[in-house]
């Protein structure tokens, strides 16, 4: 087992990892991550500003998002994000429905 100090290097390392896997696999969209897993990108997003701001630290929601995208959400949605497709809505609609 290991200290607390280092569980949280770890942790952050491995946090830095998944954000990099993420904005290396742009072709994964934001959807299908909801429909697999259960959190996506934004969800990143949102945890990252929380965890921020639970240590005094503010940003916001946009500054959070371009950190966990790489870019702006705006620049990586013109360039990545596709239009859903109907099986895609469909299962992501079957999700929310059960929350």
């Amino acid at each position: 087992m290991t200290d607390e100090n280092s569980q949280a290097r770890i942790e952050a390392a491995v946090l830095q990892q998944l954000i990099q896997h993420l904005r290396e696999r742009n072709d994964v969209q934001n959807i299908d991550l909801m429909n697999l897993a259960g959190f996506c990108r934004n969800c990143l997003s949102k945890w990252y500003r929380t965890a921020a701001e639970s240590e005094g630290i503010e940003l916001s929601y946009d500054e959070a998002r371009e950190i966990v995208y790489g870019m702006p959400y705006k620049e990586w949605k013109e360039r990545y994000q596709t239009e859903a497709s109907p099986e895609q809505l469909a299962k992501f609609s079957k999700h929310t429905e059960t929350k």
